[in-house]
């Protein structure tokens, strides 16, 4: 059985397929009811499936219904594509948020299974080993560079 949190990932997906669109506006207290759950499982699954290390941002909008807008992002050129990366992935990046950029890269045609399967088991928590701060800052410096040479 799915969780709840998966079926409205998929919802939203859906619905911005559905749309042709990378960019989808709902209201949240109609998901909650949609769902039949608190508000707070909404902002949990937006905080959580859909950050921008997973191709997204989500911009929350105050009154009029608490609107979300969820925009999925593309990229324009190698550059945009490169300061993206940049700017996703900062000083320091988890090994979940790591493999969400990889999933979102690759379902965009950036990366090839091969190397998105190489990059996800080099950048394992195992792999890199030390300890949490360590590992996310190595991590961070590997995928920049290694995202630099493949997307050339």
């Amino acid at each position: 059985m799915n969780s709840l949190s998966w079926e409205i990932e998929q919802y939203i997906k859906g619905q911005m397929e559905q749309a042709h669109s990378d960019v989808l506006e709902i209201q949240r207290s109609m998901l909650s009811q949609l769902f039949n759950c608190v508000p707070s499982q909404i902002n949990y699954v937006l905080s959580t499936r859909f950050t921008p290390a997973q191709g997204y941002l989500v911009e929350s909008r105050r009154g009029g219904g608490g609107f979300v807008r969820i925009v999925c992002l593309t990229f324009d050129g190698d550059e945009d594509l490169k300061q993206v990366l940049t700017e996703t992935i900062g000083e320091e990046i988890s090994q979940n948020e790591a493999e969400g950029l990889l999933e979102s890269l690759l379902s965009q045609g950036y990366l090839e299974d091969r190397e998105s399967l190489i990059l996800k088991t080099m950048l394992k928590d195992r792999v890199i080993g030390g300890d949490k701060k360590s590992r996310d800052t190595l991590r961070a410096n590997l995928l920049k560079h290694a995202l630099s040479a493949i997307c050339q």
